[in-house]
């Protein structure tokens, strides 16, 4: 059930929404879980199955990572830690890298005359989100963060709360622990309060990522033999722009989803087009996963403690992960290392911090953002040789221009977005438009607030009305 169709804007929101605001405040787990359960049903089918397993296994899992007054128990807990997190591990590595890894093994296996049998799974919606707010979750009982939660329900409305659950924002246990008791009294402000916000990421997804998402599919899809200098920039930056937009939009409404339920979700984005160094980037983009990696894995392999060697080891295999988190797919994989490669070289080189000269922050301003939609390319294309095409035609300049299928694609309504869609590559990097809505008074967030409460709403409705969205980019992560 896609947060862009009509089931679930007209139909299942409303009655969430309704059940919520009408029924005894201490029914609000309750009702957010049933809801996100049957969410998860629809549009997963059987994998719910692994979903439940998985939520079973880490609740009756927590209480005993708890440490005592003393610790006296750290062994055991540190042992029951290792099997609980690798199980969660193995379950997300089986259900999305075994396919590929037995695909891998099995050409080069046909390079010497054998055979090797491919798995072929079907990949869980969310798992890659459900598996590390699991991870957080213990962790942060075993650290002595927050405590084990003892009530079912509030631990899956934690889990797999709906706003969140296949796209994220990736929420660690210590951001929500404090707000699953049900405390929460102003209902109609969180609404007043949340809606702007959800409304400002359907019209971000509806109205201008879907409008790119023909060109970007036309250009990634142009034969090798077609493809051209225009056709290689044209797509990436459409898609540079396409994702933004989708994602930031799920996130927004996402967000703004929680806070109508009751909950503050961490944000997710932060203008990440305005940054000036690709390590400012990264603590601007997906900014959830980001914050996870670092508090999971990049700080207990020691950060940057132990000299620039471990620092540049803690973060190549970051951006291992990073990559691999994303897809089981080499361009997945080379994506990461181009990052991580470029935020060593920015900490090698010293230029992690931003310039005070101004042309000079807007020379690397340019940089970065070029560098990052070079990235890119590699994280839309089906695989490597494609990917290697448009990065070799983007590098070398001619004047063939558009072929007739990406030209068509290209019409004036798609045009117009894409102009206006670049817009965000020019504004400076605060205000964040997301957050504005929600808590500015100024007349400014108000205009905003009406505009996309309205216009931008209704044109947005008219669009899911006919049919022209499309799923969300991250749901198949």
């Amino acid at each position: 059930m896609s947060f862009a169709s009509p089931l679930f804007l007209w139909f299942f929101t409303p009655l969430v929404l309704l059940a919520v605001l009408v029924a005894p405040r201490h029914w609000r787990n309750g009702i957010v879980a049933f809801a996100s359960l049957l969410f998860y049903t629809v549009g997963a089918g059987p994998s719910t199955i692994l979903l439940l397993l998985c939520m079973v296994v880490n609740f009756l899992v927590g209480p005993y990572l708890e440490p005592d007054e003393w610790d006296t128990n750290r062994r055991r807990r540190r042992n029951l830690l290792y099997a609980v997190v690798g199980l969660d591990v193995a379950i997300l590595v089986i259900w999305k890298y075994a396919g590929f890894a037995t695909e891998q093994i099995a050409g080069f296996m046909r390079l010497f005359g054998g055979d090797f049998p491919v798995i072929e799974l079907l990949l869980p919606i969310g798992i890659s989100f459900y598996t590390f707010h699991h991870i957080s979750y213990v962790v942060d009982i075993y650290r002595g963060e927050r405590p084990a939660l003892r009530q079912p329900v509030a631990f899956v409305t934690y889990i797999a709360m709906f706003p969140q659950l296949v796209a994220g924002p990736i929420v660690r246990y210590r951001e929500i622990a404090d707000q699953l008791p049900q405390l929460r009294t102003h209902r109609l402000d969180d609404i007043a309060a949340g809606f702007p916000r959800f409304a400002l990421g359907l019209c971000k997804k509806v109205i201008i990522a879907d409008s790119l998402s023909p060109v970007v599919e036309q250009c990634f899809t142009t034969p090798a033999d077609e493809m051209t200098f225009a056709i290689a920039w044209l797509g990436a930056i459409a898609y540079t722009l396409q994702l933004y937009f989708d994602f930031s939009g799920y996130s927004d409404m996402a967000i703004g989803l929680g806070r109508m339920l009751g909950f503050r979700l961490p944000e997710n984005f932060a203008r990440p087009y305005s940054s000036v160094t690709v390590t400012e980037f990264w603590r601007r983009w997906h900014m959830s996963l980001s914050r996870w990696f670092r508090d999971y894995v990049y700080i207990p392999l020691g950060g940057n403690r132990s000299g620039p060697g471990r620092t540049y080891r803690n973060l190549f295999i970051v951006f291992v992960l990073t990559g691999l988190w994303h897809g089981a797919n080499w361009t997945f994989l080379v994506w990461g290392l181009f990052h991580g490669a470029l935020l060593i070289m920015e900490r090698g080189f010293g230029w992690e911090h931003a310039p005070t000269d101004r042309r000079a922050r807007v020379g690397r301003r340019a940089l970065t953002l070029l560098l990052v939609c070079l990235g890119w390319v590699f994280f839309r294309a089906a695989d490597m040789g494609q990917a290697l095409v448009m990065i070799g035609h983007m590098l070398l300049p001619d004047f063939t221009g558009l072929t007739a299928e990406v030209d068509t694609a290209l019409n004036n309504q798609a045009l117009v977005t894409l102009l206006i869609a670049l817009a965000v590559v020019f504004l400076p990097a605060a205000p964040v438009t997301g957050p504005m809505l929600e808590s500015s008074r100024t007349r400014t967030a108000s205009a905003l607030r009406v505009a996309v409460m309205v216009p931008g709403m209704l044109w947005a409705a008219i669009l899911v009305a006919t049919g022209t969205f499309s799923p969300f980019l991250y749901y198949q992560f």
